[in-house]
């Protein structure tokens, strides 16, 4: 039988843990998404990564998703392979971390935050261009 430390179940010694919070979420992505293969950067031009608390409404509605907690990421943008020289001018390409939720599934996991935040990156960016969970394993193993 494994005994725990006493400061384990003392509150004043968890006072100082905090959450991340939305700016240093955002802050840990941008780093994570820096230290991905170029290959596969490149397919996200000018990739602008935002955190918020949950999706919308409008988002799990139109995913049909009934919990808040029920989504991580998304993705939403065209990526370079898929724009036509043709087409009006784009928005630029977007990943939206969903903070509460990567913190429920930390909390319920042994993963790191780090490590939850990147493969939700690149599930999010792999899933839109069609990359299969092989694809996206290979790319997690060339980042770690």
């Amino acid at each position: 039988m494994q005994i725990m430390p006493a400061s384990l179940f003392d509150p004043q010694a968890w006072q100082p843990s905090q959450a991340p919070s939305l700016v240093e979420m955002e802050t840990c992505a941008e780093a994570i998404f820096r230290r991905l293969p170029k290959q596969f950067r490149d397919l996200c031009t000018d990739l602008v990564i935002r955190v918020d608390e949950f999706p919308s409404a409008e988002v799990l509605n139109a995913l049909h998703i009934r919990s808040m907690f029920g989504l991580l990421g998304l993705f939403q943008g065209v990526g370079v392979p898929f724009r036509a020289e043709s087409a009006p001018l784009q928005m630029p390409n977007m990943i939206w971390l969903y903070r509460r939720p990567i913190l429920a599934y930390w909390a319920a996991h042994d993963d790191t935050l780090g490590a939850i935040v990147q493969h939700v990156l690149i599930h999010e960016i792999g899933h839109h261009f069609g990359f299969s969970d092989a694809d996206m394993h290979a790319i997690e193993r060339a980042t770690n």
